[in-house]
């Protein structure tokens, strides 16, 4: 088991290892891999969870059975691919990268998808966005932000991002833009129910307005998203502080 841990890490795939804390089978573990691959000797519904976990993302303590069980998450750090190479683009993956995540920036225009331009991305794709999308293959860590404010690339982006499993898809723009950008994507063939999963405008509300002040209020919505949290004040909310351990 510890050697195919150390496998996951080199490779960058991602698991879950189950760890029996209390109960009948406490000290057993079971290590679930993406994909279907189980090993270990811990109770055998352990690897029904591991979707759960891989999704969230985090570790989490686990009542199963009425036994409390650790669930590590193992994998590389999410993504957070930004469409539109403009300012609130680099302080997006600025931020990010603070936070270990890996960041791409696509765009059909080269002269702003440039290192000079976006220094702290990761990877920078010039592409229009269905190429984009498809060399990105956005998954159920990664984020989308599409930044254009132009109609021929802001909704073949929203519209392939659509068709992936990104945790996250947020729009930037004004609420009549959004309006409008709905109208438009119900006429292009996207359900109601597909638009309801675009964060427009995205962010939280904290009163931004600089490239770097926007981009923490994105940044602040997909933490929230991610941890299945409201992104409201903490002396608000009836849910303990941290979210790494459910």
């Amino acid at each position: 088991m510890l050697e195919r841990l150390a496998e996951l890490q080199r490779s960058g795939d991602r698991g879950v290892l189950f760890t029996v804390l209390e109960g009948q089978h406490a000290g057993r573990k079971r290590l679930a891999v993406e994909g279907g691959e189980v090993i270990g000797d811990g109770p055998a519904e352990l690897a029904e969870r591991a979707d759960e976990i891989l999704r969230a993302g985090r570790n989490q303590l686990l009542d199963v059975d009425g036994a409390r069980v650790f669930a590590e998450w193992y994998g590389p750090p999410p993504r957070l691919f930004v469409y539109g190479a403009v300012d609130t683009a680099e302080a997006l993956c600025a931020s990010a990268k603070l936070l270990g995540w890996n960041t791409i920036v696509g765009d059909a225009r080269g002269k702003f998808a440039t290192r000079e331009r976006i220094p702290s991305a990761d990877e920078l794709i010039v592409a229009w966005p269905e190429d984009a999308l498809a060399q990105v293959g956005p998954d159920h860590q990664t984020a989308v932000v599409v930044l254009t404010h132009d109609d021929k690339f802001d909704e073949p982006a929203l519209i392939g991002a659509l068709r992936t499993d990104a945790f996250y898809i947020g729009a930037l723009g004004s609420r009549r833009n959004q309006e409008r950008r709905r109208e438009r994507l119900l006429d292009a063939g996207v359900t109601e129910e597909e638009i309801a999963r675009i964060n427009g405008p995205c962010g939280l509300d904290i009163g931004a307005d600089s490239p770097e002040e926007t981009a923490l209020s994105i940044l602040a919505e997909i933490l929230a998203v991610r941890a299945r949290r409201a992104g409201g004040q903490l002396r608000e909310s009836p849910q303990r502080i941290h979210a790494e351990v459910d």
